[in-house]
């Protein structure tokens, strides 16, 4: 049985949805889940190398910033309901996603515009890769492989894993290994926290995760001998 607050958040977006249909206009990731049918992280279409265009993000809106940031934590209990794919959309873009289409830049900064990170996402349907400049899920493996992301159970069972990637040969002019390293960190961070505030505008839970077997997911992800595993974050719906 849901919860009374699960019940009043389902009544107010039943509400929002009623009202704002019938003036014509259903912004947000929310009215684009109810007309995007039932695609969600659970049922995504995954055939490797195949690649998934991603509803448009909304890029206006939300939480106040002050007010995101008065809401940001973390949490490791999550709902099992999958997320829509507007969400899912919308945050990857938050993420790292293009916010100047003319120079192709990013949420998310990177030291001399490397450009280096890549996001993964891994939920029940398989693992995906963002492409930021497109927009687009590019299949990478079919399947459950969420427990991979992570040594905590609740990994496992979580919605959407986010396993945040360095691709080295991007990194031109770092010759100190431990530099690049650290560079890492902070990139990694920059886009850790945009997922954090969406999350916080967005009515979801997440926590950021370094408790990672960085060898075997490097293999399940089928990375490159460039590219390395940082970190991972968990995303999903508030636990009821």
């Amino acid at each position: 049985m849901r919860s009374a607050m699960d019940r009043r958040r389902f009544l107010r977006g039943l509400g929002l949805a009623i009202v704002m249909t019938a003036a014509g206009a259903l912004p947000g990731a929310a009215a684009r889940a109810a007309e995007s049918g039932a695609a969600t992280t659970a049922t995504l279409p995954c055939v490797p190398g195949e690649s998934l265009a991603l509803p448009a993000p909304t890029t206006s809106g939300g939480l106040p910033l002050l007010t995101a940031l008065a809401n940001r934590h973390s949490s490791r209990e999550f709902a099992p309901d999958a997320l829509p794919l507007p969400v899912l959309a919308d945050l990857l873009w938050a993420a790292n996603g293009v916010n100047r289409s003319e120079s192709g830049k990013r949420t998310a900064a990177t030291a001399r515009n490397w450009q280096n990170l890549d996001v993964y996402a891994v939920t029940a349907a398989g693992i995906f890769r963002y492409d930021a400049g497109a927009h687009a899920l590019v299949a990478v493996a079919a399947g459950d492989h969420r427990a991979a992301t992570g040594a905590q159970p609740f990994v496992a069972t979580a919605p959407l894993n986010l396993v945040y990637v360095s691709d080295v040969a991007k990194m031109a002019g770092v010759e100190d290994a431990g530099d690049g390293f650290r560079y890492d960190g902070v990139h990694a961070g920059i886009v850790a926290q945009n997922v954090y505030l969406y999350a916080a505008s967005a009515d979801l839970v997440t926590v950021l995760r370094a408790m990672v077997d960085r060898v075997a997911l490097a293999t399940a992800l089928g990375l490159p001998g460039t590219q390395r595993v940082v970190m991972a974050q968990s995303v999903g719906y508030p636990a009821r």
